[in-house]
């Protein structure tokens, strides 16, 4: 195509648009909204998927996590009555994979962490304060070592005061800041409940996505056998079956392979559950691979939902490029049978309405991605949400608008192309 031609599509194009400022502007609305959408979604996806693959990178790539049922049974289609019926996880299983795993070297225990069903959440006071309510955490004195924890203050509790059940806490930033802003939280006595607890450390902020506050440092730490003492088993009953958060954590020994470590864990648990050979595991083992698993699957089934939803307002701004530019056709007509009278080919009738239907769609698509980057940005600097823009997404609505503007404007174009000289000249 010449350049003259293209240098006088690009002027009708911005002509049309300055002259029918209204029309043209609801007519890429839809775009704007579609590619804003996408744009804007994805740097908050994005962001979100980066910071949560780095903290399950931090917990170590050969911990394995056993639990009663976790993520990975609901993506594998499992039914939740079944999988609530399950036997609920003992710190007996703990016990007995340290024991008898020979591959591995720590065995943690987790009861009562999160904030859904079987976990324990209480207040703690001092004096005339309190706190909101927090996961009150029972576990064992490796908690530090193998979840990557730093202690800010004081110091964690010992296995001896796991074992004896003393009644010692290890306050999570939340409570710490509620309750001791200005004093030395170290050995004073907080009350959980109805019972004292002595407070023997601080541990600093937990490992969060971004910076995002998700309530990880709303946290009370006691030995496991204490928890147990004053809250019981803490299972959830229904008439579908129960329910209790406890977590094992087994780190195997430096140089093993974590498939053998797998093997053995699994082993033990079969065994403690009495499965037989052609039985299933009615437990999750859950590792780093494994999680990251389980999130790309969320991800890319997120991804593909918004991209769907999106495509919505993408095809109504479609809709509205291809009536504008029928009507543009038809208001032209008489133009049209002109430039074909001098000698305007067929052809560059085609190219010339058909790039004004792209070119129309693409400044639709150059303030989508405006509009989208500025709302990820702005959510960013607003919450401290983790963002990011990666460069496809940018390509991804360029080349979405250009698309709606090809498919949606090639109609009006071949109508236009195919407009009798004769017939348009007469057209009032």
């Amino acid at each position: 195509m010449r350049g003259s031609l293209l240098r006088e599509i690009v002027v009708m194009a911005v002509t049309t648009i300055r002259t029918q400022k209204m029309r043209s502007g609801l007519t890429i609305l839809g775009i704007v909204i579609g590619i804003t959408a996408i744009v804007g979604m994805t740097s908050l996806i994005r962001g979100f998927d980066e910071s949560l693959r780095d903290t399950i990178r931090e917990i170590g790539p050969d911990t394995i996590f056993v639990a009663q049922f976790s993520g990975m049974s609901f993506m594998s289609g499992a039914d939740f009555d079944e999988l609530l019926k399950r036997p609920t996880l003992t710190p007996a299983d703990a016990r007995a994979i340290e024991r008898q795993a020979e591959s591995i070297a720590q065995v943690n225990i987790t009861i009562g962490e999160g904030g859904g069903p079987g976990s324990t959440r209480s207040r703690l006071f001092y004096r005339g304060e309190r706190t909101k309510l927090l996961s009150i955490t029972g576990t064992t004195h490796d908690y530090p070592d193998v979840f990557h924890v730093t202690i800010e203050q004081g110091r964690f509790f010992t296995e001896g005061e796991v074992s004896h059940r003393r009644r010692v806490v290890v306050l999570g930033q939340t409570p710490y800041q509620a309750l001791f802003p200005n004093v030395d939280p170290l050995g004073k006595t907080v009350r959980i409940g109805n019972q004292p607890y002595t407070v023997i450390g601080v541990i600093g902020p937990r490992p969060g996505i971004g910076s995002l506050d998700a309530g990880q440092d709303d946290i009370a730490l006691i030995p496991y056998s204490a928890h147990s003492k004053q809250f019981g088993t803490r299972v959830t009953r229904s008439r579908r079956g129960r329910l209790q958060f406890l977590m094992i954590a087994a780190v195997p020994h430096e140089g093993v392979a974590r498939e053998d470590a797998i093997r053995d864990v699994t082993e033990v648990m079969r065994i403690r559950h009495g499965l037989r050979l052609d039985e299933a595991n009615d437990f999750d083992l859950i590792t780093q691979d494994a999680a990251l698993r389980l999130w790309d699957q969320v991800s890319s089934a997120t991804f593909l939902a918004l991209v769907a939803i999106s495509s919505i307002a993408l095809m109504v701004g479609g809709i509205g490029v291809m009536a504008i530019m029928t009507i543009s056709v038809k208001e032209r007509t008489r133009e049209i049978g002109t430039r074909k009278a001098i000698g305007a080919r067929r052809r560059e009738i085609l190219w010339q309405f058909l790039l004004e239907a792209v070119f129309l769609t693409a400044i639709g698509g150059v303030l989508g991605i405006l509009f989208g980057s500025g709302i990820g940005m702005g959510v960013h600097y607003a919450t401290e949400f983790p963002v990011s823009l990666p460069w496809w997404s940018f390509a991804i609505g360029i080349g979405f608008s250009a698309t709606v503007g090809i498919v949606f404007g090639i109609v009006p174009a071949v109508r236009a192309s195919g407009l009798d000289p004769i017939e348009a000249l007469r057209y009032e």
